[in-house]
């Protein structure tokens, strides 16, 4: 079956524009032109990848032209909040304020480092933004003087902490003066900057122009669902290793905070955030965290232009979370899906003046039109 491209854009007669800094005809009017621009560039999967799991294991392994990071990159550090900080690296252009600025979050185990945040900060520069890649809190990098992030806070990351973002956004805001502001995020990440868009309701920020989430995993319970499926083995696995992994560094840099005896009760992604997660951040268990962390529950109150890359076929965040009512009949979001994918990948079949991985090509570009029609030189606001 062939991907299609959803081009209908549900409008609410009872929509109110009162206060909202991007009324509902013009946020319509936008997303019209950015939808029939995207009608003639609809994606078609590389014929040696066409189910979700080839399109997904294939993202990993393709051979890159963008591969490593910049000499350009800065590391810096944003506190979130007393005694925690994140670990970001920036790349400048040569006069900051004067241009936009692309926010990558990346998904769940993943980093700055992740081929995808280094691909999408290459392609954002080329096009003239300012790039900064941001890590959740406690991920494993390449730190200077440091295996990992762990020693910058003693909590764990979760699905839910789009506060996190807001602190970056905020500090790019006031410190470094940028006008102009786009949040993209992918898997976990998209969850985040969904979540936080809905969190803003009525009153964004003026200087978060559009967001922009690919693969979202929207409902936590319902991705935990379906990576437990024996399908997906395989992820589910690498994360397991993963997330235990981490536990036992967190409890080397805090052992007062963390028991490594819980760890023989967990052999799954739920269980670890029955007896972790939910425990290091206040949930009464998984379940609570699961929905109080999902951006489904927050989507409808969006007021930021946002557009969503989702494929059917993607193998552990599911779909139908996106056909909820509240994110159908929301004017300011563009639900740009397609029957093959997979996860953060999107190979495609042939690249005519771009490279082959087609949703990071269409973000980049939905960014550079919403500045060019929503944030022009002069100001729109």
């Amino acid at each position: 079956m062939r991907s299609f491209v959803k081009m209908d854009l549900q409008i609410s007669s009872s929509d109110k524009t009162t206060n909202v800094r991007l009324g509902v005809a013009e946020a319509r009017s936008f997303l019209t032109r950015v939808a029939s621009i995207f009608s003639k560039k609809s994606f078609r999967p590389h014929p040696l990848f066409t189910g979700g799991h080839a399109q997904t294991l294939a993202a990993y392994a393709w051979p890159r032209r963008y591969r490593f990071e910049s000499p350009r990159d800065e590391e810096r550090l944003f506190e979130i909040e007393k005694d925690v900080k994140v670990l970001a690296h920036c790349r400048w252009q040569q006069h900051p304020s004067a241009h936009s600025t692309i926010v990558l979050w990346h998904g769940i185990e993943g980093s700055t480092a992740s081929i995808y945040m280094i691909a999408m900060a290459h392609k954002a520069f080329r096009a003239g933004f300012n790039v900064v890649r941001v890590n959740f809190r406690n991920c494993r990098v390449n730190f200077r003087n440091c295996g990992g992030t762990e020693h910058l806070s003693s909590t764990l990351y979760h699905g839910g902490m789009s506060s996190d973002l807001r602190a970056v956004i905020n500090e790019l805001i006031e410190r470094d003066g940028l006008k102009r502001i786009f949040p993209i995020g992918f898997s976990l990440g998209g969850n985040l900057v969904l979540k936080l868009a809905g969190e803003y309701q009525e009153d964004p920020p003026r200087e978060v122009v559009a967001v922009c989430a690919v693969s979202p995993s929207v409902d936590l319970r319902a991705s935990t669902d379906l990576i437990l499926l024996r399908k997906n083995w395989i992820y589910h696995q690498d994360f397991m290793r993963r997330l235990k992994k981490r536990i036992r560094t967190k409890q080397k840099l805090y052992p007062q905070l963390y028991d490594l005896s819980k760890l023989t009760l967990v052999h799954t992604i739920r269980d670890f955030d029955e007896h972790y997660t939910a425990t290091a951040h206040g949930f009464s268990n998984a379940e609570d965290y699961y929905y109080r962390s999902s951006s489904v529950r927050v989507v409808g109150k969006i007021r930021i232009p946002t557009l969503i890359l989702h494929a059917h076929d993607d193998p552990f965040i599911p779909f139908t979370p996106l056909r909820e009512p509240d994110l159908a009949a929301n004017p300011y979001i563009f639900l740009l899906e397609t029957t093959q994918g997979g996860h953060v990948a999107f190979i495609s079949a042939k690249k005519v003046g771009e490279d082959r991985f087609w949703a990071e090509n269409r973000a980049i570009e939905f960014c550079v039109l919403a500045e060019t029609a929503l944030a022009p030189p002069g100001g729109y606001f």
